[in-house]
């Protein structure tokens, strides 16, 4: 019987970690300007830089060749400790700097561990020299 209780504890507060380690919801709306010398490095596919300010953690702005992605700076991998990715060498990806996981630009997706979960996607659209991000 108390094999049975310890069990069933372990997997609710195994279940109660999962949903606190989902990054937090906060409102985005950002709009800027193609040509604004802060998105630089966005005019062509495959670069992507982090804006601070925005997002629960900042927002890294990605150009895939085929449009721009939009995702939450903040690591999926103890979201509660808000630790920003930082963009890896190659652009191609982001690096958890808090615990070595590593998420790729093009989806989205956890590369390696520790992370299991994606970065956290805002819809992101390019019109008239206009990219505008929000959720």
């Amino acid at each position: 019987m108390k094999k049975i209780i310890l069990g069933l504890l372990l997997l609710i507060l195994g279940c109660a970690k999962n949903e606190d380690s989902i990054v937090p919801y906060v409102p985005v709306n950002f709009t800027a300007n193609i040509n604004d010398p802060r998105l630089l490095q966005i005019k062509t596919p495959g670069g992507a830089l982090i804006l601070s300010g925005y997002g629960y953690a900042g927002l890294i702005l990605y150009n895939s060749g085929n449009g721009i992605l939009a995702y939450d700076a903040c690591s999926t991998v103890n979201p509660e400790k808000k630790c920003a990715v930082k963009i890896d060498v190659v652009g191609v990806s982001v690096i958890d700097p808090c615990s070595g996981a590593k998420f790729l630009l093009n989806d989205g997706s956890a590369a390696k561990a520790p992370a299991q979960r994606p970065l956290r996607r805002y819809q992101a659209s390019l019109s008239n020299n206009n990219i505008s991000v929000n959720n």
